[in-house]
């Protein structure tokens, strides 16, 4: 059963499909390039998904064949050919620091603090900051086709939306450099090689099939996910005694719940658990 969330916007549209809430990237004649409206939309929609006990998993992806092409390069250039601000962005160099600085925390940082694990499901481009908020995701999968490119050296620009940071965490520093100085464009197949996709699925019905991923992720002990993610977000950032302080309350809560209980006795019993959140 199909249930349609409002996102504020045709941008981005938003979804629950059983247990996995859908996010959508929505202007295909612009490779889904990100608008200010995308932003609000994920500022909208995250909550709803966050509080919403049938979602177990996010799925994010896009429409046309391309997950997102980043800043809309052809806006920025109608802009500075137009002498000014793009209209609603501000002109000011500190006001235009302060307006990016939010956008990045609605969408990435949202994102990578989400408290339920969060796909980036690629079925083609994945370029600039759409690269960046593909790795802000806890995992990708990617169609045959998909193409990562970081992009910003291509249009003399640094980087938003985290993909340094991101980057950084899963290839190490030598190589986050090199994808961003040299900028190359990663297959699928490159792109599984470096750790950045953790699967790839066929072009045709690549839709289906991600979705169908995302189900069977869904069908795991949902408390469970959330608190292994919280445990590993906080493994960046700090020592091996604060971790283990850290992962043993949610060890305990975890072993406390109904799911738990249910997953022992399927064990004993040799069949499947089956997971109800509680």
């Amino acid at each position: 059963m199909t249930r349609e969330l409002e996102t504020g916007t045709p941008d981005l549209l938003a979804r629950v499909e059983g247990n996995v809430g859908v996010i959508t990237f929505n202007r295909p004649d612009r490779r889904n390039a990100l608008s200010d409206e995308m932003y609000h939309g994920f500022d909208t929609v995250l909550p709803q998904m966050a509080a919403d006990t049938d979602v177990h998993v996010v799925m994010v992806t896009g429409t046309g064949g391309a997950f997102c092409a980043g800043g809309d390069v052809k806006g920025m250039h109608d802009s500075h050919t137009g002498g000014g601000a793009r209209e609603g962005q501000p002109e000011g160099i500190e006001d235009r620091v302060a307006y990016l600085r939010r956008r990045q925390r609605m969408v990435s940082l949202a994102l990578h603090e989400f408290p339920k694990p969060v796909i980036a499901a690629i079925p083609g481009a994945a370029a600039g900051a759409g690269l960046s908020i593909a790795l802000a995701a806890d995992l990708r999968i990617g169609a045959e086709k998909a193409l990562l490119v970081t992009a910003f050296a291509n249009v003399g620009a640094s980087g938003d939306f985290g993909g340094s940071w991101f980057l950084t965490q899963l290839v190490g520093q030598a190589k986050a450099k090199e994808l961003y100085f040299t900028s190359p464009r990663l297959t699928a197949s490159d792109a599984e090689r470096l750790g950045l996709l953790n699967a790839i699925l066929p072009n045709d019905g690549f839709d289906e099939a991600a979705l169908a991923w995302c189900q069977d992720l869904a069908g795991r002990a949902p408390i469970a996910m959330r608190l292994m993610k919280e445990n590993l977000n906080r493994a960046i950032n700090v020592d091996l005694a604060t971790a283990l302080d850290a992962e043993a309350p949610n060890m305990i809560r975890a072993m406390s719940t109904a799911d738990h209980r249910e997953a022992a006795a399927a064990f004993v019993e040799k069949r499947s658990p089956t997971f109800t959140g509680q």
